[in-house]
C-alpha cells in the first residue's frame, strides 16, 4: 500500500493546472490591491515583529515539521508534502480570519505581502534543504531532478508579478483598487475552493482509500503549525493580539500555491497531493473555528 501510495498520480490535466495558475495569480493580485508600500514602512518600524514573524513562517515552521516528521516517520510521499506546506508562505485569508479574530489586521496584511516576497527565495530553498536533509524525500527529489531556479522562477510568476502588478494599482488607481478588491477577493477565493472540490471529486475513490495516511497528520501538523506561531510570538513578549495574528500567519499556509508546485514539478505525486489538498480544505476550518473562539474572548494586553 506504500508503495502504492507514493507511486500513485492523481488525475489533474494541463487545462486544470493553468485554471490554478490563473486562480492563485488573482488572489494575489486582489491581495495586494489592499497593499501599499506603506504597510512595509510600518513592518520595518518595529522590526521585532518582523522579524518574528519571518522568523515563526520560514525558520520555525519548516524545523518543527521536520522534527515531526522523524517522530512520525510517514511515508515519503506523504513526508514531502507536509515539508511544501511549511516551505509556502502565509495563505491569503489569513487576513479576513485575523480580522474575525480581534488580532492585529493591517500586521498581518502587512506580513502577508512581505512573506511573499520572502518566499520567492525561501520557499525553493526550504522545499530544498529539508527535502534533502531527510533520506526518503531526498531520493524522491533525487529522481524527479527539482531544479530550485525552476521554483523560483514559477513563485516569482504566479506570486511576485501579480504582488508587483496590485500595488502598483493600488498607488496610482486607489479608487479602482478598492472597487476591484471587493469583486476579486471573494471571486477568486470561491473559484479556489471549487477547484480544490472538483479535484478531489475527480479523484474521489483515491481520497476515501488513502484518507487515513492523512487525516490525523493533517490536524496534527496544523495544530503544530498554529502554536509555533502563537507561542514564538509570546516568547518575543508580543501583546496578545499580536500573538493571534502570528499563530493565523503561520498555521494557515498558502496551499494552493503547494498544489501548483506539485503539478508542475512532481507530476501529481499522490502521497503530496493528498496531504497538501486536504490541508487546503483543512486549515480554512481550523482557521475559521480558531478566529471566532478568540473573536469570543474579551480582548486581553
Amino acid at each position: 500500500m506504500q508503495e502504492n501510495l507514493d507511486s500513485l498520480v492523481i488525475n489533474f490535466d494541463t487545462e486544470s493546472l493553468w485554471v490554478l495558475n490563473i486562480t492563485l495569480a488573482i488572489i494575489m493580485f486582489g491581495v495586494a490591491l489592499g497593499i501599499s508600500p506603506n504597510d512595509f514602512k510600518r513592518l520595518f518600524k518595529t522590526p521585532k515583529i518582523l522579524l518574528t514573524g519571518i522568523i515563526s513562517q520560514f525558520i520555525l515552521l519548516p524545523l518543527v515539521t521536520f522534527i515531526f516528521i522523524k517522530l512520525v516517520n510517514p511515508m515519503p510521499s506523504i513526508a514531502l508534502g507536509m515539508m511544501m506546506v511549511a516551505a509556502c508562505p502565509g495563505g491569503n485569508i489569513s487576513n479576513f480570519m485575523t480580522q474575525m479574530a480581534k488580532g492585529n489586521a493591517a500586521l498581518s496584511v502587512s506580513l502577508t505581502a512581505f512573506a511573499t516576497l520572502v518566499s520567492l527565495v525561501m520557499t525553493p530553498f526550504n522545499l530544498h534543504f529539508w527535502g534533502n536533509l531527510y533520506a526518503p524525500t531526498a531520493e524522491i527529489l533525487q529522481r524527479i531532478e527539482l531544479d530550485p531556479l525552476e521554483l523560483v522562477k514559477l513563485v516569482t510568476l504566479i506570486l511576485g508579478i501579480p504582488l508587483l502588478l496590485g500595488m502598483l494599482v493600488r498607488k496610482y488607481k486607489a479608487t479602482l483598487a478598492d472597487k476591484l478588491s471587493k469583486i476579486l477577493k471573494p471571486i477568486s477565493l470561491i473559484i479556489f475552493m471549487l477547484f480544490i472540490v472538483i479535484a478531489f471529486y475527480d479523484n474521489f475513490d483515491i481520497f476515501i482509500n488513502y484518507v487515513h495516511y492523512i487525516l490525523i497528520l493533517v490536524i496534527a501538523h496544523n495544530i503544530l503549525a498554529l502554536l509555533t506561531g502563537f507561542y514564538f510570538a509570546k516568547v518575543m513578549k508580543l501583546s496578545h493580539k499580536n500573538q493571534k495574528t502570528l499563530s493565523i500567519e503561520t498555521g494557515i499556509q498558502n496551499s494552493g500555491l503547494g498544489l501548483l508546485l506539485i503539478f508542475s514539478f512532481f507530476n501529481g505525486l499522490g502521497g503530496m497531493m493528498l496531504l497538501v489538498a486536504f490541508w487546503a480544505i483543512w486549515d480554512i476550518f481550523s482557521g475559521l473555528v480558531l478566529a471566532s473562539y478568540w473573536a469570543k474572548q474579551k480582548v486581553k494586553e
